[in-house]
């Protein structure tokens, strides 16, 4: 515990050096939300079409799906398929303190952040433009919880596969940018086609978007939200385990 502990405080000010990863990881959610509310005409009216909700309203749980697939599928990745290139895991499997002990210190760091960047667009999104808190917090809670490790087997996966951090870097933004599309980045899920949103159901993102905009309103999350998060946590994180090279 000592060495993992020791570990989780040297990636967290490594992670903090790193200013790029700062206003992606941290930052850009909360900006996103704020720029937004202020900026976009009609952002701030209720509108018919979504019962009476304003945008803003069903806009900020896809912004705490952003929020997960930036850590997840961004930084994560790339920071440990860096570590590989660089020959830090093969050096630290020759000491007492395995690789796993740093793959869980970057985990608690990504864990850390993840939620930091999803406390600063929430408080942000209530306290600017009277956003209200979510209806079920134990539901959305839960569903955050097992969306966001979902969404992280992604990133392992990443990691797994790419033989650099650049490449990491590079399958990692293919990854990102379909999945905001579908987490409904640019059109919330109530308000995209039919048939883009039943392709949205399937993806990790969509699913934990859509069950974070249902709790947030006091609605039941639909079952199938539950088992495409579910499936891609057993499936896509058994792929990675199995994958993954420390070497």
């Amino acid at each position: 515990m000592t060495a993992l502990r020791r570990l989780t405080v040297m990636e967290a000010k490594l992670f903090l050096r790193d200013p790029a990863a700062i206003v992606m990881s941290l930052a850009f959610p909360m900006l996103l939300i704020v720029v937004l509310g202020v900026v976009m005409p009609g952002f701030r009216t209720p509108v018919a079409e979504l019962a009476g909700l304003r945008p803003i309203d069903i806009y900020l749980p896809v912004v705490v799906a952003l929020a997960v697939a930036g850590v997840a599928i961004n930084s994560l990745p790339t920071t440990m398929a860096g570590y590989r290139e660089r020959g830090v895991l093969r050096r630290m499997a020759t000491t007492p303190v395995r690789p796993a002990k740093l793959l869980g210190a970057q985990l608690l760091v990504s864990v850390a952040a993840t939620t930091l960047a999803v406390g600063l667009a929430v408080a942000a999104a209530t306290v600017a433009f009277r956003v209200p808190l979510p209806e079920h917090p134990v539901s959305f809670l839960g569903v955050f919880l097992l969306g966001g490790a979902a969404t992280f087997t992604v990133g392992l996966l990443i990691a797994a596969l790419a033989s650099t951090g650049r490449a990491a870097n590079a399958i990692g933004m293919l990854v990102y940018f379909p999945m905001l599309f579908f987490a409904g980045v640019w059109t919330p899920g109530p308000m995209m086609p039919e048939t883009i949103r039943r392709l949205s159901d399937l993806t990790p993102l969509g699913a934990l978007s859509q069950a974070l905009q249902a709790s947030w309103a006091g609605h039941a999350v639909r079952p199938l939200h539950l088992l495409v998060m579910v499936g891609y946590l057993a499936v896509v994180g058994a792929l990675a385990a199995r994958l993954f090279r420390w070497r």
